[in-house]
């Protein structure tokens, strides 16, 4: 079990990159993204969004226990949650992509009330809820971006 939940909570690993795993478990958040641009279904997005966080809760409380420590370095399942928020039920190219996942880094990384307050909740739910907090920043962030610059960024 507890195999399963490093996996999972590491994104297949991703987590133990030696530099910035945070950042690589963003980009591996764009990967997972592409399945839910390609579908181009609204259901689908929200589930995997629900999914996403409802198995990175449970893999994050098993992850702590195992690295020893509050949402430890190499848990990125946030990351991919968060990027999966920032991105939702945005239509979408590349560059808005790449865009998302700036803006994306710089709120996980500053977490602006409440995001800093959401991070203290226990175990698991504590290392998804501020991560998805700074991504519902982000998300609104992208649209106005969007909104303002729709000629450079779509």
């Amino acid at each position: 079990m507890t195999r399963l939940a490093v996996f999972i909570a590491t994104v297949g690993y991703c987590g133990y990159f030696p530099i910035a795993p945070g950042t690589v478990g963003s980009a591996a958040g764009l990967v997972v993204y592409l399945l839910v641009w390609w579908a181009h279904s609204r259901p689908l997005e929200s589930a995997l969004i629900a999914v996403v966080f409802a198995a990175g809760a449970w893999a994050g409380t098993h992850a702590e226990r195992y690295f020893g420590g509050i949402d430890p370095g190499p848990v990125v399942i946030d990351e991919v949650l968060g990027m999966l928020i920032t991105l939702a039920f945005i239509p979408v190219g590349w560059s808005a992509a790449v865009a998302g996942f700036f803006i994306f880094r710089v709120f996980d990384v500053v977490k602006p009330y409440p995001a800093n307050r959401l991070e203290r909740l226990h175990g698991g739910l504590g290392v998804m809820a501020d991560d998805a907090m700074a991504a519902v920043y982000a998300n609104i962030s992208l649209r106005l971006l969007i909104w303002l610059l729709p000629s450079w960024i779509h």
